[in-house]
């Protein structure tokens, strides 16, 4: 059942800023043995009713990410799987193929061919570093899967960590090395290439000029200036909408502080204020304003804002191929 405040923040805020259709470029689709975002199986289904509350009535389809937890690592194929059989349910669904930097490319290429996957899923978590929060971009994404993805035009989901994201030089170093090498293949750079503090985008982008098979998507990121960065120093033609299901669902915002950032959820003591006693809107509607604010802020056109929603993944993962 919906919240009475979500529906009307909806109406208020996102409704008539959206597009008549929504590709979601970075979602996830699971069971709770491959990890526990829920205690219960999600799938096509479940994501289209979760959809409404973001969406409405719109049609939206999607890029499934699988996911698994470090200590669940043996069910890796199965949530592969999982994530396969959701895109199956639609033509324009698409999914990528969760993997270690460990995997063997010949092993990753028999299973993701087998399952119709056609892109990558790295994750900090598979580093062996400690923290995993400062790895380098090589202990979870190796070259040879990037090589990989290059020979089967597959594109790759990146999120990227250390504590200054894109501001921060071996990052910077490594997408070069690896957009320039490996121009066939397609890298995204997840949450607005992490830029959960947006001054980590407004000193790397400049950086990142000039690479074609470079990308971003939205998912999840409530700070308008984090993508309107993007859309002013790189163009808003490879930026894609992800709404990054489940934690669409939770309640609260990230937030840019300092030189950092933090997340304020449901839980978190600081929705009572003295003048109001505030109810959290659910991350994803914080997170749509966020990019209408950002969309604003840059005099993007209706078309434009298609774009974002729809036409940019549309090229990205060849859905003319099924129109």
């Amino acid at each position: 059942m919906k919240a009475t405040h979500d529906v009307e923040f909806f109406e208020r805020e996102i409704d008539r800023f959206l597009p008549d259709r929504i590709y979601d470029a970075h979602t996830h689709i699971w069971k709770p043995e491959f990890y526990s975002f829920s205690d219960q199986s999600v799938d096509w289904t479940d994501y289209q009713s979760a959809m409404t509350s973001l969406h409405g009535t719109r049609p939206t389809y999607a890029m499934f990410i699988p996911f698994v937890g470090k200590d669940s690592l043996s069910y890796q194929l199965e949530a592969n799987e999982w994530a396969a059989q959701q895109k199956d349910a639609h033509p324009y669904n698409r999914c990528n193929f969760f993997v270690k930097p460990e995997d063997d490319s010949d092993w990753i290429l028999e299973h993701a061919t087998r399952l119709g996957a056609t892109g990558l899923k790295c994750y900090h978590h598979m580093a062996n570093t400690s923290p995993t929060w400062e790895a380098d971009i090589q202990a979870f994404l190796p070259e040879h899967q990037v090589r990989l993805c290059h020979e089967q035009n597959w594109f790759i989901t990146l999120h990227i960590v250390k504590k200054d994201a894109l501001a921060n030089d071996a990052n910077i170093e490594c997408i070069r090395y690896y957009c320039q090498k490996y121009p066939q293949m397609q890298l995204i750079l997840a949450h607005s290439a992490r830029a959960f503090q947006p001054t980590h985008n407004l000193r790397g982008l400049p950086k990142l000029q000039g690479l074609p098979n470079l990308w971003f998507d939205s998912s999840a990121n409530c700070e308008p200036m984090a993508h309107q960065a993007i859309f002013r120093i790189l163009g808003h033609e490879r930026f894609m909408y992800g709404c990054d299901y489940p934690v669409s669902h939770l309640r609260g915002r990230s937030l840019g502080v300092a030189d950092s950032f933090l997340w304020l959820y449901e839980d978190t003591p600081v929705w009572g204020e003295k003048h109001a006693q505030i109810n959290p809107v659910l991350v994803g509607l914080e997170h749509l304003r966020s990019l209408k604010w950002a969309c604003w802020s840059e005099k993007l056109t209706e078309n434009q804002i298609e774009d974002i929603f729809w036409n940019n993944a549309a090229r990205l993962f060849h859905l003319e191929d099924e129109a």
